[in-house]
């Protein structure tokens, strides 16, 4: 027997905690096969936590269709431990209903209704998801024996232990003693920043309603009178999430139309919202068609080699001057082949030639323009990356009814370019700009990007991709079709800009774009709240920030020195304390922390990023166990030799 018997807790029980603990209980044969204490800290259900839990209103989806969804670590996960083959979501509800998976509750008759009508191309409910989670979680926690103990309770703080290890307190009362703390803990809240709170402040004296950036359905919406003048800032998914709520959450209702398009039959209940944001257009739909040209092979451009090659010339990277070319001309070469293969009556000239001097051009060169209107006659089917990511910039509106036009004129495009089968060169651009992205946490060394960069990752290029792969399943943007054209839902346009008239006591939206502003009473702030330790409402990220064992991330650029309000973490998760050094025994994992892995779950065979960060953290926990295990009075180095890949 080892010496001592390793204690984990993990801080947050949802899936990414599920994800990491099913990888320990794969890499363990290999790193440390020794007795585990793990406790799982989390006061929803543990697997689906406080965002995916089942507590949801029935009408809200993923913008996912289930055949792309696995929590399983699949042969194309490029990491050190093994591959754990598994069903994807879809999988499981077949298995579930030919009771080949009986280790599941007993499912309200909805969720069984909604089983039966799985496919692959289903949008499923979020309530559906969370039990696919709870059940991999559960399974997770089946294959460590009886190491894990769940407790359904809030941590509160970490501090650390005279003579080692920390301290994991918790709302009830108890104290768990760790060797190892791994933070996962999600989207937490933040209090308001300086003009959310400015703009509660406003409403509170006024008589108003303003809804700061939070998790949709725990926003009380409830104040809202029927036929009530809402501005809503943000058009993402959070947007999506709101109308659901306010229109069929307030009992109306769509019906379909001889056209294939929706009609709103309203309850009466519901507000008016005059929705805007930065690009005044919400997140591009999902795609329904399939390829049908050459099947992508692997990344051509921007690859591991193509930016060692950079740092070994620059040494610092800038990601608009030095990476976003590579990724601007992956996107192209995807989407160019799929329409020059997948569609040649389109084109004017063969994938082969158009392959072989495209190789050798920079994507903003005029040859390359040249190259790509020779091979394309259409103008319409070039990819303009930057039209893509601003649609209206530079144009002016001559008035409201313009604004409405022109908007709606754009959703019903993007449906006809991404809902219907003519245009797979969609899917193929989805395809690329997803692969980049799963890749660049890879190849990448945060820490050879210059500071400036840094933020571009986190904030422009997070936000372009979600713009175009992350958007809402398509019928969302018909029932927002349906929605303006019952009055109750108008556009304000790109560059939407809020501010608080004390005179009239209302807010007033505007966009020097179009002239046009619009008062309300209500204002809803439409998005998540940004990431801050150090406003955070999170307990633990509170503490963390009090006591020094955590720090925001903060990047020195030529105007200052700027926070992501990121956790900072060292590149195996370590969280970085207020003195700039990693904390050994201390990690952190997720959306808040400055790790580049994106989400809990991934596409199958997709070589996701958050399932190799998942397989080397576990390696990493495991490999520090292990040091434990055999002597316990022997010093954790700030950075574990390397047990796996990032």
């Amino acid at each position: 027997m080892p010496a001592t018997i390793p204690a984990i807790v993990f801080i947050g029980g949802g899936p990414r905690t599920a994800g990491v603990l099913e990888r320990i209980a794969a890499n363990r044969p290999d790193v440390f096969a020794g007795p585990l204490q793990i406790h799982v800290v989390e006061p929803h259900v543990p697997g689906s936590g406080r965002i995916w839990r089942y507590d949801q209103d029935p009408g809200l989806l993923l913008n996912s269709m289930a055949a792309d969804i696995t929590m399983f670590t699949d042969g194309s996960v490029d990491c050190e431990g093994p591959a754990t083959p598994g069903p994807g979501l879809a999988e499981w509800a077949a298995s579930v209903l030919d009771a080949s998976i009986i280790d599941v509750p007993d499912f309200p008759q909805q969720l069984w209704d909604q089983l039966r009508s799985m496919a692959g191309t289903t949008f499923p409910t979020r309530q559906l998801q969370s039990q696919y989670l709870e059940w991999f979680f559960r399974r997770a926690a089946r294959s460590l024996g009886r190491s894990v103990t769940v407790h359904r309770t809030t941590a509160t703080g970490i501090t650390a232990l005279v003579g080692g290890g920390h301290g994991v307190e918790l709302a009830n009362g108890r104290t768990l003693r760790a060797d190892i703390v791994v933070t996962a803990l999600g989207h937490t809240d933040s209090r308001p920043d300086a003009v959310s709170a400015s703009f509660a402040d406003f409403a509170a004296r006024h008589g108003g309603y303003h809804a700061s950036p939070s998790y949709t359905t725990d926003v009380d919406y409830s104040p809202l009178a029927p036929g009530q003048d809402v501005i809503v800032s943000g058009m993402g998914l959070a947007f999506v999430d709101l109308l659901v709520l306010l229109m069929e959450g307030r009992g109306g209702r769509f019906e379909e139309v001889s056209d294939g398009g929706l009609r709103y039959l309203p309850s009466g209940r519901e507000p008016r919202l005059w929705a805007g944001s930065r690009r005044g257009v919400p997140y591009h739909s999902k795609i329904s068609a399939t390829l049908q040209g050459q099947a992508p092979g692997p990344l051509q451009f921007f690859t591991a080699a193509a930016v060692e090659s950079l740092l070994q010339q620059h040494g610092e990277l800038d990601f608009h001057q030095h990476l976003w070319p590579l990724i601007a001309k992956e996107a192209g070469h995807y989407y160019y082949r799929e329409l020059l293969t997948g569609s040649p009556e389109r084109g004017a000239m063969d994938w082969e030639p158009f392959a072989a001097r495209y190789e050798g051009l920079d994507w903003y060169s005029r040859e390359r323009a040249e190259l790509v209107a020779a091979a394309v006659p259409d103008p319409a089917l070039h990819l303009n990356l930057e039209r893509l990511d601003r649609p209206f910039d530079g144009r002016a509106f001559a008035d409201h009814r313009e604004v409405q036009d022109a908007i709606a004129g754009y959703i019903e495009d993007d449906l006809a370019l991404r809902d219907s089968p003519d245009h797979p060169e969609t899917l193929a651009l989805f395809l690329a700009l997803l692969h980049v992205y799963m890749e660049v946490g890879r190849v990448v060394p945060p820490e050879r990007l210059n500071a400036r960069s840094q933020r571009v990752v986190h904030g422009w290029w997070h936000g372009f991709f979600s713009f175009v792969d992350s958007g809402p399943p398509p019928h969302r943007l018909r029932q927002m079709l349906a929605l303006h054209r019952a009055g109750l839902l108008q556009f304000l346009g790109p560059g939407l800009e809020v501010t608080a008239d004390e005179t009239t006591g209302l807010f007033v939206a505007s966009s020097d774009q179009s002239g046009v502003a619009v008062t309300a009473k209500a204002l809803i702030e439409a998005r998540l709240p940004s990431t801050s330790v150090a406003r955070s409402l999170n307990p633990v990220l509170a503490s963390l920030h009090a006591s020094g064992l955590g720090s925001e991330q903060q990047l020195l650029t030529a105007d200052g020195i700027h926070s992501t309000g990121k956790l900072l973490v060292s590149h195996q998760h370590h969280l970085v304390g207020a003195d700039g050094k990693p904390q050994p025994a201390l990690f952190g994992i997720g959306p808040g922390t400055s790790g580049w892995g994106a989400g809990a779950f991934a596409r199958p065979k997709t070589n996701a990023a958050p399932f190799r960060e998942n397989d080397a953290l576990a390696r990493t926990i495991l490999a520090v166990a292990g040091s434990l295990a055999a002597d316990p009075s022997a010093t954790i180095s700030p950075e574990p030799a390397a047990v796996g890949k990032n």
